[in-house]
């Protein structure tokens, strides 16, 4: 399929904001393209080549990618500096000087899906000592056989600034429909993307079996989505839903996913991102488990061993690195308490009872050392989930989770299957995850820092869209306003981002990639945001207060709108 078909399909969707309007038009482009298509089409529209996982990144600066449009247009560098700066777009740029292009390739082509998803591959690929000048002249061969419109979303892509808004869940929407012509397939579709966190692998599967994808399964070293958990106020509400179930001390820790077969160990985030590297400690322990091939879910936290104490989530966070790895190893020490286990020596354990699966745990990291299950006693009464609950916030952590004794792995969901019970739902304030899509310059004795707080939103499972939830100006230091000045100012964006429902305007957009924990007062209605508007008022958090970047949650792992309606209603 050449790629114009591709680009002109992106046209119609970015003047859709409907989930289902986006998802039909997608239909009828997966019904034209074969697998292989398909797969690189799905990762396309993601933003992606690969998985997350698979590091695989573009890294072309602005520079370089204006230099390549000078090239393939035949205009100045300072002609096409220009133009970008009255159209505010590279892509659009790049369509435009493309449409009055001072020279024409005598030997252009037209470019296929396959072909284009190559050269970008390769691009990606390069390294080392010419690198930059290799990438510009690759992407200067795909702008000269472009058409103005293919233009415009390969520099978009290559930017990554393709701003479709179209999420994992509108894409399985659109697989099903393009093979049912309903979403009557999508729960499987989702099973295959929750256990293998692959949108161009469940893409290209459903395409050689349309009929619904055949056998998902659970592989090693394609992190699987992790489970989420619901809120509820109480324990006796918690008891009222569950009746007897486990009940987990929860840390306030660093969450990870541990692949290991044979001698080969991998750590994933909760982003999902490879993080191998920073943890040779915990490789090791490892590498030393009884076990021919497992995966397993755990916390981290930096301890004291002598002292018997755990260090703060913030003290924790500096073993993520690249650099300084062994001083880190030795100032913070890790402990990992593990939680879950979804693969055993050959066997898929996600559709396993949660009982079953402790059971796991216990028996392959029962002893002593690094790995360790988690603290868990089974209660039946809500005043013994109770008693549960205040130890472990006398003993420093965030508080249980109640988990359903009888409830499978629900990857990449948010069920009742988990409950959290946090301290901050007793007097101590309480806190939400949101993520970061604009800032405010700074006044008065801020001025000097150019930065006067940002806007923030949660993420809308159902719509796929983002909802602002709060303007947050306080509980920031002087450094930390400087600090995030330079990390926003690289985000920096000049149109809000596709899938962000709004009302008020910061003074800069961003793309909505940090997120951070919010401490407030109470939730009130407001005309200001939108997150679950009804009736032209939102719900909105009163007295925001900044805590702490949650460098461990990607943006859709932020609070939800549903959790901010719950609470809402639980106070």
């Amino acid at each position: 399929m050449k790629f114009l078909e591709v680009a002109e399909v992106f046209e119609k969707i970015e003047s859709k904001s409907g989930r289902i309007e986006m998802a039909e038009i997608l239909a009828g482009l997966f019904k034209k393209m074969d697998a292989d298509e398909a797969e690189r089409v799905a990762y396309i529209i993601q933003g992606e080549l690969l998985p997350p996982y698979m590091g695989v990144d573009m890294g072309m600066g602005e520079k370089f990618v204006l230099h390549a449009i000078a090239n393939s247009t035949g205009f100045t560098n300072k002609e096409v500096k220009e133009e970008y700066a009255k159209l505010g777009d590279l892509g659009k740029t790049a369509e435009a000087l493309l449409q009055k292009k001072k020279q024409r390739s005598l030997h252009s082509q037209d470019l296929t899906i396959v072909y284009v998803y190559s050269v970008l591959m390769k691009i990606a690929k390069m390294s080392g000592t010419g690198s930059q000048e290799g990438k510009i002249k690759r992407l200067v061969e795909l702008l000269n056989n472009a058409k103005p419109v293919e233009a415009k979303y390969i520099i978009r892509f290559v930017m990554d600034q393709l701003r479709l808004g179209v999420r994992v869940s509108t894409l399985l929407d659109a697989l099903s429909m393009s093979s049912k012509g309903d979403k009557s397939l999508k729960p499987a579709l989702e099973r295959a993307y929750n256990l293998s966190s692959d949108v161009g692998q469940v893409a290209r599967e459903f395409k050689k079996h349309p009929g619904g994808p055949k056998g998902s399964a659970i592989e090693l070293f394609k992190p699987v989505m992790p489970a989420l958990a619901e809120r509820l106020p109480s324990s006796a509400e918690i008891i009222k839903k569950l009746g007897k179930c486990a009940v987990e001390d929860k840390y306030d820790g660093f969450r990870m996913m541990i692949h290991k077969k044979g001698k080969r160990v991998e750590i994933y985030s909760r982003r999902l991102e490879k993080i191998t590297h920073s943890f040779p400690d915990i490789v090791e322990a490892a590498e030393k488990v009884k076990a021919k091939d497992v995966i397993f879910e755990g916390e981290a936290l930096a301890c004291n061993e002598k002292e018997k104490k755990f260090y703060s989530f913030q003290e924790t966070m500096h073993r993520r690195r690249k650099y300084g790895i062994k001083e880190a190893k030795a100032k913070y020490p890790l402990k990992l308490f593990v939680f879950d286990v979804q693969y055993l020596n050959g066997k898929d354990y996600t559709m396993k009872p949660y009982s079953e699966r402790r059971k796991a745990v216990e028996k392959v990291f029962g002893g002593k050392g690094m790995l360790v299950p988690s603290g868990m006693k089974i209660v039946k009464e809500a005043r013994d989930l109770d008693k549960l609950f205040h130890e472990a916030v006398k003993e420093g952590l965030e508080g249980v989770i109640a988990k359903d004794l009888k409830a499978p792995y629900t990857a990449g969901a948010r069920k009742f299957a988990w409950i959290k019970l946090k301290k901050s739902y007793g007097k101590e304030v309480d806190t939400v995850d949101a993520v970061i899509v604009g800032y405010f310059r700074g006044s008065g004795a801020r001025t000097k820092f150019g930065f006067g707080g940002v806007l923030t939103a949660v993420y809308n499972p159902k719509t796929g869209r983002f909802e602002t939830v709060a303007k947050v100006g306080s509980g920031f230091t002087e450094e930390e306003m400087g600090s995030f000045k330079k990390q926003l100012d690289k985000l920096q964006a000049k149109e809000p981002p596709k899938d962000l429902d709004y009302e008020l305007k910061p003074h800069y957009w961003v793309k909505p990639k940090i997120v951070i924990e919010i401490a407030f007062d109470n939730i009130t209605k407001s005309p200001t945001h939108t997150c679950g508007r009804e009736k032209g008022k939102g719900y909105a958090l009163r007295f925001p207060r900044f805590i702490r970047i949650r460098d461990d949650k990607g943006p859709k792992q932020a609070t939800t709108t549903k959790e901010i309606e719950e609470m809402y209603k639980m106070q």
